[in-house]
């Protein structure tokens, strides 16, 4: 059973390992501090099984109350980052499965050769998140385009926007061949850079983990945990306070 003293606070600095233990003994503000730590983790892993964020919330909430329960066999061997990704990652496939849908285990599609996959043979401009998409990307590469150097962007809208030849560009902007090659080159190499930045930070906020989001699944988590009849399951090896 749980120590029923209370325990001392966990330094903001200490190891999973140390909060995993303290939660193995009925601490439930370490299990706190271990759900805030691994929380956008944990659901950005349930969302791309998932594709939902509200799925994705309730499967990391159930996983959480099943780690709390179990926290007690894990061990120091193991990383408590991928010891609880494996539970989420069996909550939110067992979802799956429940909901009589064609499960693929992870590591067989990790490797899958995806060319005939729907979402590949599909036209994504037939479809309206396919649309909404398009338009996006139009905004973020008038965007781009509107920012090269002038010299250069001339160039890049004669040559790719209008598809002009090498030699009508030339004509037209009076310049050498060889200077419209190396300008749209260069166009292209600024812009190709400046796209992987934005997307860089599109992919950072992608599937945004917000401060609600964070608190609310833990709120839950620790009111059950409270409620709860059954206490961790403590493993009579582990060393007490």
């Amino acid at each position: 059973m749980p120590h029923t003293a209370p325990h001392p606070i966990a330094p903001q600095s200490a190891s999973d390992h140390e909060l995993a233990l303290r939660a193995a003994h009925g601490d439930a503000a370490a299990f706190e501090r271990i759900m805030r730590r691994h929380n956008q983790l944990l659901f950005r892993t349930a969302r791309s099984i998932l594709k939902s964020d509200d799925d994705a919330e309730d499967a990391l909430q159930d996983a959480y109350l099943g780690a709390w329960r179990a926290i007690g066999s894990f061990r120091d061997h193991a990383q408590l980052a991928t010891w609880l990704s494996r539970i989420v990652i069996n909550e939110s496939l067992g979802r799956l499965r429940r909901r009589s849908a064609q499960v693929i285990p992870l590591d067989t599609a990790i490797g899958a050769d995806d060319s005939d996959a729907p979402w590949m043979a599909d036209d994504p401009g037939d479809r309206p998140e396919g649309l909404a998409m398009r338009d996006e990307i139009r905004r973020l590469m008038e965007a781009r385009i509107d920012r090269l150097p002038d010299s250069y962007r001339t160039v890049f809208m004669l040559r790719a926007v209008q598809e002009l030849s090498v030699t009508e560009t030339a004509a037209m902007l009076q310049l050498a061949e060889a200077t419209v090659r190396t300008r749209f080159f260069r166009a292209r190499s600024l812009l190709r850079e400046g796209l992987s930045r934005d997307l860089d930070v599109a992919l950072g906020d992608a599937f945004s983990f917000d401060g609600a989001r964070c608190d609310r699944i833990v709120a839950h988590v620790l009111a059950e945990v409270a409620a709860t009849a059954h206490p961790p399951v403590i493993d009579p090896n582990l060393p007490g306070d």
